[in-house]
């Protein structure tokens, strides 16, 4: 029988200083993450923060026709749910799980508790805040200017950032529905890919071949994410108890 994945996998929860940690294991809620689980809505007040370990994120745009596109995606390097702890309750995205696995939750008043007593937590909260800013302007500048190919390499990549292996399960519908772009799109990008011997595509999933080629196929702005989230955490030091951390 296979343990639960331990809250550190979170690289938040794992560099957060023994005493502070212990102070929030207690009230960490261990919950799966469904493909497609809605976690909230626009205007919904959020009742929970989630740290995943094992799952991804998406963070979505809606517009009122019912269009959407992917503004940002969080994994097992952030939180969902900045702003709890920004001073709002609600949002005007929505969050839906886009691969399945685990996270821990954590109530909002003991989120924003815990961050007004200040410490590392606060510090650790507000660095990701900002790199969660980047991602969002740099999706913003990349759906805009850059084709879909290098669109497509870009998200590819973000997601390899956040799993331990370099499959992913996903229809080319979801990933199109990610970009805002048309499905036929992502089939023609995909089949260029595909082409080069960078990726290997099955019905549901998509296989990483070539990891550096697809970095060299992608338009500047992975580099630019990546490069921030390294400068903002590169002095944060982990605990010798939590497990070896892909950064």
């Amino acid at each position: 029988m296979s343990l639960p994945p331990s809250p550190s996998l979170n690289h938040l929860l794992a560099a957060l200083p023994k005493a502070e940690f212990e102070s929030l294991a207690g009230h960490l809620e261990l919950v799966p993450m469904a493909l497609g689980q809605m976690l909230y809505e626009p205007g919904e007040q959020l009742r929970h923060a989630y740290f995943p370990t094992t799952s991804i994120v998406s963070l979505h745009y809606v517009t009122e026709s019912g269009a959407s596109a992917e503004t940002a995606g969080v994994g097992n390097e952030g939180v969902v749910g900045v702003s709890l702890f920004m001073g709002g309750d609600t949002t005007s995205s929505s969050a839906v799980v886009q691969t399945a696995g685990q996270a821990y939750r954590l109530e909002r008043h003991l989120l924003k508790q815990a961050f007004d007593r200040g410490g590392m937590l606060q510090r650790l909260l507000l660095l990701y805040t900002q790199a969660l800013m980047t991602q969002m302007s740099q999706t913003a500048a990349c759906n805009r200017h850059h084709p879909v190919e290098q669109q497509l390499c870009r998200w590819l990549l973000l997601t390899l950032d956040r799993l331990p292996t370099l499959e992913l399960v996903i229809t080319q519908e979801l990933i199109a529905g990610m970009l805002g772009v048309r499905r036929e799109g992502i089939t023609e990008a995909a089949g260029k890919l595909q082409g080069k011997g960078l990726i290997s595509y099955r019905r549901g999933h998509i296989t990483v071949l070539n990891r550096a080629g697809l970095e060299t196929s992608a338009c500047e702005c992975y580099a630019v994410v990546r490069k921030e989230m390294s400068r903002l955490l590169s002095d944060v030091r982990y605990r010798q108890d939590s497990p070896p951390l892909r950064r």
